[in-house]
C-alpha cells in the first residue's frame, strides 16, 4: 500500500495525500480525464470481453444444434431401405440320403441367409406338384412335392425365437431332428436379460377389460399389454414404451415386422413363401411395386466380376435345383420362354473357373450372396445420395 505523506496546507491543517495525487485545478481536470479514460477503455474491454463470450456461446449452440441435426439424420438413416430375397427349390433336400441329413441341409439354408441378412426364402416347385401350404405330415423321402413343405417348415421353425416355438410348433416329424441345427441367434432371438426396444411376441388368451389391449408374452418374466385388442395365438412385433414410470406392468405398441430394418437397421430374421412355380415367385412378390433387380444364378451366366447393379428397393436372388434353372423352367409352361436368362435383370456365374464340376445349391448361396454383397452396398450408395 502506497504510504501517505503527511503535509501542512495554507491554512495550516495536516493533509494526507499518495504521492504524485494532483494539487492543482489543472493537475486535477487532466487527472480526472485521465481516470475517464482509463474507465471507457476498462468498459470497452469488459463489453468486448462480453460480446466475445455470447459469440462463443452462440457458436457452441449453433455446433451442437449441428450435432443433433447429424445424429438425427444418422438415426434416420440407420434403418436399412432395401430387402434381399432368395428362391430356390425344395427338390434339394431330396438328394439328401436320410432324414438327418434333410434336416441339417435345411439348417445350412437358414444359416447362409441370416450371415447375409435375407429377408424372405421363397421355395419353389419344380415337379408339377400343386401342394402350397406347410400344413400336413411328411410322407418319407422322395415322396412328390413334400421335400418344398419340409424345407419350408424346418426354415420358418429355425427363424422363430425359442421361447416363441411351442407358441407355434407343435411336434411334427419334419422338426424330428431339428435339435440337432445350430442356432441362427438372431437379432430377435433374445434371452430375458437382453434388453432392446423391439420384441416378438404372441399374443395371450387372457381377459383384458374394455378399451384396453391384449397381453402379449415377448420372453420377459413379465407379459407386456399392447395398444389394441387383437386375436389369441396371433404372433406380432411390439416396440416396448421405454418412457414409461411404472415398470410393474409394462407397455408396447404392435408395429409392422420391418419397422426394425427400416428405423434402427435390426435384421430381423426372415419370412418364408412357397410358390407353385417358377413364374410365381415373380407373380407373387409381396411388395408393391415388385422386384426391381432380379438375379438369376447359373455356370452359363456372365462373370460376377463384371457386374455393377443399379440402385434397388427389392433385389431377388434365383438358384437352381440340382440340374440348374434350365431343368426348373422345364416344368413351368406358362413362362413361356426356353432360356432363363430372359427371366432376369442379370443372369450371373457367381464362381467363374469353379474347380469342382457341381456347385451345391447351399453352397451357391454362400459364394453368391459374398460376391454380391460389396455390389449391394455400391448400389445403396447411390440410392442414398439420389
Amino acid at each position: 500500500m502506497a504510504s501517505l505523506q503527511k503535509q501542512t496546507n495554507t491554512d495550516g491543517e495536516n493533509n494526507y495525500e499518495k504521492p504524485g495525487m494532483p494539487r492543482t485545478p489543472k493537475e486535477w481536470k487532466k487527472w480526472k480525464e485521465e481516470r475517464k479514460t482509463v474507465k471507457r477503455k476498462w468498459k470497452e474491454e469488459k463489453l468486448i470481453k462480453t460480446l466475445e463470450k455470447e459469440i462463443t456461446r452462440e457458436k457452441d449452440k449453433e455446433a451442437k444444434k449441428l450435432k443433433e441435426d447429424d445424429d438425427k439424420r444418422t438415426k434416420e438413416k440407420k434403418g436399412r431401405p432395401y430387402t434381399v430375397s432368395i428362391a430356390l427349390p425344395g427338390s434339394i433336400l431330396d438328394n439328401a440320403q436320410s432324414p438327418e441329413l434333410r434336416t441339417y441341409l435345411a439348417g445350412q439354408i437358414a444359416r447362409a441367409a441370416v450371415v447375409f441378412s435375407v429377408d424372405e426364402i421363397i421355395i419353389f416347385d419344380e415337379t408339377g406338384c400343386t401342394q402350397k401350404s406347410t400344413e400336413g405330415d411328411f410322407d418319407g423321402i422322395g415322396k412328390k412335392g413334400q421335400a418344398n413343405v419340409q424345407l419350408a417348415r424346418i426354415l420358418q421353425y429355425l427363424e422363430c425365437p425359442q421361447y416363441l416355438r411351442k407358441s407355434f410348433f407343435p411336434q411334427h416329424k419334419d422338426l424330428q431332428y431339428a435339435g440337432i441345427l445350430n442356432p441362427l441367434d438372431c437379432p430377435h432371438h433374445m434371452r430375458t436379460s437382453e434388453d432392446c426396444i423391439f420384441r416378438e411376441g404372441v399374443v395371450l388368451d387372457k381377459p383384458v377389460k374394455p378399451g384396453k389391449g391384449s397381453f402379449v408374452n415377448v420372453g420377459l418374466q413379465k407379459e407386456v399389454q399392447i395398444d389394441r385388442e387383437l386375436r389369441a395365438g396371433v404372433r406380432v412385433t411390439v416396440k416396448l414404451d421405454t418412457t414409461q414410470e411404472d415398470k410393474k406392468m409394462r407397455k408396447g405398441t404392435v408395429v409392422a415386422p420391418s419397422t426394425p430394418r427400416t428405423s434402427a437397421g435390426l435384421y430381423w430374421g426372415y419370412s418364408v413363401r412357397l410358390a407353385l412355380s417358377l413364374g410365381a415367385v415373380f407373380s407373387e412378390c409381396p411388395y408393391k411395386h415388385g422386384y426391381d433387380l432380379t438375379v438369376g444364378t447359373s455356370d452359363k451366366g456372365t462373370s460376377v466380376d463384371d457386374v455393377a447393379f443399379s440402385r434397388f428397393r427389392h433385389a431377388l436372388i434365383v438358384f437352381g435345383g440340382v440340374n440348374g434353372l434350365e431343368s426348373s423352367l422345364e416344368f413351368d409352361e406358362a413362362l413361356g420362354v426356353d432360356d432363363p436368362s430372359l427371366l432376369f435383370k442379370h443372369y450371373l456365374n457367381s464362381c467363374p473357373g469353379q474347380g469342382s464340376r457341381t456347385i451345391r445349391t447351399e453352397e451357391a448361396i454362400l459364394i453368391t450372396l459374398s460376391a454380391v454383397r460389396p455390389r449391394f452396398h455400391s448400389a445403396i450408395k447411390k440410392l442414398d445420395t439420389s
